[in-house]
Protein backbone atom coordinates (compact mmCIF):
# COMPACT_ATOMS: atom_id res chain seq x y z
CA UNK A 1 0.00 0.00 0.00
CA UNK A 2 2.84 2.42 0.76
CA UNK A 3 6.21 2.04 -0.61
CA UNK A 4 8.70 4.98 0.58
CA UNK A 5 12.72 4.84 -0.90
CA UNK A 6 15.67 7.13 -0.31
CA UNK A 7 13.48 9.67 1.16
CA UNK A 8 15.91 12.92 1.95
CA UNK A 9 14.71 16.32 3.03
CA UNK A 10 16.87 19.11 4.13
CA UNK A 11 16.20 22.65 6.00
CA UNK A 12 18.16 25.87 5.43
CA UNK A 13 21.00 26.35 3.51
CA UNK A 14 24.64 26.46 3.32
CA UNK A 15 26.54 25.67 6.75
CA UNK A 16 23.09 26.45 8.66
CA UNK A 17 21.64 23.13 6.49
CA UNK A 18 19.41 20.07 8.78
CA UNK A 19 19.72 17.08 6.90
CA UNK A 20 16.67 15.95 8.83
CA UNK A 21 15.73 12.80 6.60
CA UNK A 22 18.55 10.67 5.47
CA UNK A 23 17.79 8.04 3.17
CA UNK A 24 14.39 6.82 4.96
CA UNK A 25 12.99 3.93 3.14
CA UNK A 26 9.57 1.13 4.16
CA UNK A 27 7.07 -0.50 2.56
CA UNK A 28 3.29 -0.98 4.39
CA UNK A 29 1.42 -4.22 3.40
CA UNK A 30 -2.31 -3.14 3.07
CA UNK A 31 -4.14 -3.50 6.44
CA UNK A 32 -1.13 -3.16 7.97
CA UNK A 33 -0.10 -0.74 10.95
CA UNK A 34 3.57 0.29 10.73
CA UNK A 35 5.35 2.28 13.51
CA UNK A 36 8.07 4.88 13.37
CA UNK A 37 9.81 5.32 16.73
CA UNK A 38 12.48 7.53 18.41
CA UNK A 39 13.73 9.91 20.20
CA UNK A 40 12.09 13.72 19.89
CA UNK A 41 14.03 15.80 17.19
CA UNK A 42 14.80 11.73 15.26
CA UNK A 43 12.51 13.17 12.27
CA UNK A 44 9.48 10.58 12.78
CA UNK A 45 6.49 13.31 12.38
CA UNK A 46 8.89 14.64 9.52
CA UNK A 47 8.07 11.18 7.67
CA UNK A 48 4.57 11.80 8.42
CA UNK A 49 5.06 15.49 7.14
CA UNK A 50 6.52 14.18 3.74
CA UNK A 51 4.20 11.86 2.97
CA UNK A 52 1.04 13.55 3.89
CA UNK A 53 1.81 17.01 1.41
CA UNK A 54 2.38 19.46 4.12
CA UNK A 55 6.45 19.28 3.19
CA UNK A 56 6.83 19.31 -0.22
CA UNK A 57 10.66 19.69 -0.98
CA UNK A 58 11.72 16.27 -0.76
CA UNK A 59 13.48 14.01 -3.09
CA UNK A 60 13.18 10.31 -3.46
CA UNK A 61 10.28 7.91 -3.92
CA UNK A 62 6.66 7.91 -2.31
CA UNK A 63 3.97 4.88 -4.40
CA UNK A 64 0.55 4.46 -2.76
CA UNK A 65 -0.81 1.52 -3.41
CA UNK A 66 1.59 1.55 -6.47
CA UNK A 67 0.68 5.40 -7.91
CA UNK A 68 3.93 7.24 -7.71
CA UNK A 69 3.17 10.58 -5.78
CA UNK A 70 4.73 13.81 -7.01
CA UNK A 71 5.89 17.01 -4.59
CA UNK A 72 1.96 18.80 -5.42
CA UNK A 73 -0.47 16.48 -4.32
CA UNK A 74 -4.16 16.11 -5.97
CA UNK A 75 -7.36 16.33 -4.16
CA UNK A 76 -7.62 12.50 -4.74
CA UNK A 77 -4.67 12.17 -3.02
CA UNK A 78 -5.86 13.63 -0.12
CA UNK A 79 -9.16 11.98 -0.23
CA UNK A 80 -7.18 8.28 -0.09
CA UNK A 81 -4.47 9.65 2.23
CA UNK A 82 -5.07 11.58 5.78
CA UNK A 83 -3.54 12.43 8.93
CA UNK A 84 -4.38 12.40 12.87
CA UNK A 85 -2.37 15.39 14.12
CA UNK A 86 -0.64 14.69 17.72
CA UNK A 87 -2.76 18.36 19.48
CA UNK A 88 -6.66 17.66 19.98
CA UNK A 89 -6.63 20.76 21.18
CA UNK A 90 -5.19 22.69 18.35
CA UNK A 91 -6.31 20.52 15.76
CA UNK A 92 -9.94 21.56 15.73
CA UNK A 93 -11.54 25.04 14.99
CA UNK A 94 -12.31 26.55 18.13
CA UNK A 95 -15.21 28.81 16.72
CA UNK A 96 -16.54 25.77 13.91
CA UNK A 97 -19.05 23.09 15.75
CA UNK A 98 -18.51 19.46 15.24
CA UNK A 99 -20.77 18.88 12.45
CA UNK A 100 -18.77 21.97 10.51
CA UNK A 101 -15.27 20.61 10.97
CA UNK A 102 -16.76 16.96 9.76
CA UNK A 103 -18.59 18.59 6.88
CA UNK A 104 -15.93 20.64 5.73
CA UNK A 105 -14.19 17.97 3.76
CA UNK A 106 -17.14 16.51 2.19
CA UNK A 107 -17.51 20.03 0.63
CA UNK A 108 -14.00 20.30 -0.11
CA UNK A 109 -14.55 17.12 -2.21
CA UNK A 110 -17.91 17.52 -3.09
CA UNK A 111 -19.76 14.44 -1.64
CA UNK A 112 -23.24 14.76 -0.32
CA UNK A 113 -25.07 13.17 1.91
CA UNK A 114 -23.18 15.08 4.53
CA UNK A 115 -25.75 14.71 7.43
CA UNK A 116 -25.98 10.92 7.15
CA UNK A 117 -22.35 10.66 7.09
CA UNK A 118 -21.37 13.16 10.34
CA UNK A 119 -23.94 10.60 11.76
CA UNK A 120 -22.54 7.59 10.78
CA UNK A 121 -19.23 8.57 11.83
CA UNK A 122 -19.80 10.01 14.78
CA UNK A 123 -21.41 6.58 16.02
CA UNK A 124 -18.08 5.48 14.35
CA UNK A 125 -15.94 6.97 17.19
CA UNK A 126 -18.66 5.84 20.04
CA UNK A 127 -19.72 9.55 20.31
CA UNK A 128 -23.58 10.16 20.30
CA UNK A 129 -25.93 12.69 18.40
CA UNK A 130 -25.64 14.71 21.06
CA UNK A 131 -22.07 15.84 20.28
CA UNK A 132 -22.54 17.39 16.73
CA UNK A 133 -22.91 20.28 17.50
CA UNK A 134 -21.08 21.29 20.27
CA UNK A 135 -18.15 22.89 20.09
CA UNK A 136 -14.07 22.03 20.94
CA UNK A 137 -14.19 23.66 24.38
CA UNK A 138 -17.22 21.85 25.19
CA UNK A 139 -15.30 18.13 24.60
CA UNK A 140 -12.65 16.43 26.72
CA UNK A 141 -9.33 15.93 25.61
CA UNK A 142 -10.46 12.57 24.70
CA UNK A 143 -13.61 13.85 22.71
CA UNK A 144 -11.72 15.47 20.43
CA UNK A 145 -9.44 13.43 19.45
CA UNK A 146 -11.81 11.08 18.77
CA UNK A 147 -13.50 13.65 16.55
CA UNK A 148 -9.93 14.41 14.85
CA UNK A 149 -10.28 10.56 13.85
CA UNK A 150 -13.75 10.92 12.56
CA UNK A 151 -12.24 14.08 10.82
CA UNK A 152 -10.03 11.68 9.21
CA UNK A 153 -12.25 9.01 8.74
CA UNK A 154 -15.29 10.65 6.83
CA UNK A 155 -13.65 10.65 3.63
CA UNK A 156 -13.13 6.87 3.37
CA UNK A 157 -9.47 6.74 2.90
CA UNK A 158 -6.95 3.68 2.27
CA UNK A 159 -3.72 5.23 4.46
CA UNK A 160 -4.01 7.13 7.56
CA UNK A 161 -1.31 8.71 9.20
CA UNK A 162 -1.23 8.98 13.09
CA UNK A 163 1.32 11.32 14.72
CA UNK A 164 1.60 10.51 18.52
CA UNK A 165 -2.27 10.42 18.54
CA UNK A 166 -2.55 9.66 22.23
CA UNK A 167 0.51 11.99 23.59
CA UNK A 168 -2.09 14.55 24.59
CA UNK A 169 -4.37 12.43 26.40
CA UNK A 170 -4.29 10.75 29.92
CA UNK A 171 -3.29 7.29 30.39
CA UNK A 172 -6.97 5.89 30.79
CA UNK A 173 -8.30 7.66 27.70
CA UNK A 174 -5.27 7.11 26.02
CA UNK A 175 -5.99 3.00 26.07
CA UNK A 176 -9.74 4.02 24.86
CA UNK A 177 -8.62 5.78 21.74
CA UNK A 178 -5.97 3.12 20.86
CA UNK A 179 -8.72 0.50 21.10
CA UNK A 180 -10.82 2.34 18.97
CA UNK A 181 -8.07 3.02 16.60
CA UNK A 182 -7.62 -0.89 16.46
CA UNK A 183 -11.25 -1.70 16.31
CA UNK A 184 -11.51 0.90 13.38
CA UNK A 185 -8.57 -0.48 10.92
CA UNK A 186 -9.97 -4.33 11.24
CA UNK A 187 -13.40 -3.36 10.42
CA UNK A 188 -12.19 -0.91 7.47
CA UNK A 189 -9.24 -2.84 6.30
CA UNK A 190 -6.97 0.64 6.66
CA UNK A 191 -3.50 0.83 6.64
CA UNK A 192 -2.06 2.84 9.51
CA UNK A 193 1.58 4.50 9.84
CA UNK A 194 1.71 5.60 13.49
CA UNK A 195 4.42 8.29 15.02
CA UNK A 196 5.18 7.73 18.57
CA UNK A 197 7.71 7.45 21.47
CA UNK A 198 5.74 5.42 23.39
CA UNK A 199 7.14 1.84 22.66
CA UNK A 200 4.29 0.00 24.65
CA UNK A 201 2.04 2.14 22.20
CA UNK A 202 3.83 1.15 19.23
CA UNK A 203 4.32 -2.75 20.20
CA UNK A 204 0.49 -2.79 20.90
CA UNK A 205 -0.95 -1.26 17.70
CA UNK A 206 1.97 -2.02 15.27
CA UNK A 207 3.11 -5.39 13.58
CA UNK A 208 6.40 -3.77 11.69
CA UNK A 209 8.49 -1.06 13.87
CA UNK A 210 11.42 1.01 12.34
CA UNK A 211 13.38 2.65 15.02
CA UNK A 212 14.72 6.11 14.04
CA UNK A 213 17.70 8.30 14.91
CA UNK A 214 18.96 11.69 13.57
CA UNK A 215 16.86 11.56 10.42
CA UNK A 216 17.89 7.74 9.73
CA UNK A 217 15.85 4.24 10.43
CA UNK A 218 18.82 2.22 12.45
CA UNK A 219 16.67 -1.02 12.70
CA UNK A 220 13.45 -2.39 11.67
CA UNK A 221 11.87 -4.84 13.98
CA UNK A 222 8.54 -6.44 15.04
CA UNK A 223 6.42 -6.01 17.71
CA UNK A 224 7.70 -9.32 19.02
CA UNK A 225 11.06 -8.35 19.11
CA UNK A 226 10.06 -5.20 20.89
CA UNK A 227 8.20 -6.86 23.35
CA UNK A 228 11.09 -9.29 24.04
CA UNK A 229 13.88 -6.98 23.85
CA UNK A 230 15.49 -9.30 21.17
CA UNK A 231 17.38 -6.35 19.59
CA UNK A 232 19.97 -5.62 17.78
CA UNK A 233 21.17 -2.12 17.78
CA UNK A 234 22.95 -0.37 20.53
CA UNK A 235 20.31 2.57 20.37
CA UNK A 236 17.55 0.92 20.54
CA UNK A 237 18.58 -1.00 23.15
CA UNK A 238 19.20 1.98 24.80
CA UNK A 239 15.71 3.14 24.02
CA UNK A 240 13.93 -0.05 25.25
CA UNK A 241 15.72 0.41 28.64
CA UNK A 242 14.91 4.12 28.69
CA UNK A 243 11.21 3.14 28.25
CA UNK A 244 11.15 0.69 31.26
CA UNK A 245 11.01 4.39 33.60
CA UNK A 246 13.87 6.18 35.24
CA UNK A 247 16.80 4.26 36.47
CA UNK A 248 20.21 6.29 37.41
CA UNK A 249 22.13 3.25 37.08
CA UNK A 250 21.34 2.92 33.59
CA UNK A 251 21.00 6.22 32.60
CA UNK A 252 24.69 7.26 33.68
CA UNK A 253 25.81 4.16 30.85
CA UNK A 254 23.70 5.63 28.24
CA UNK A 255 25.74 6.83 25.18
CA UNK A 256 24.90 9.43 22.76
CA UNK A 257 24.22 7.84 19.18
Amino acid sequence: MLNISDLNIIFGHGEDANHALRDISFQVKKGESFGLVGESGSGKSTVLNCISGILSHWTGNIIVNGDPVEQKRSIEFCRRVQLVFQDPYGSLHPRHTIDKTLKEPLSIHKIGDQNKRVEKVLAEVDLGPEFRFRYPHQLSGGQRQRVAVARALILEPEIILLDEPTSALDVSIQAEVLNLLQDIRKERNLTYVMVSHDLAVVAYMCENIAVMNRGKIVEEITSEQLISGRLDQAYTQQLFTASKGYDRDAIDQFQDF
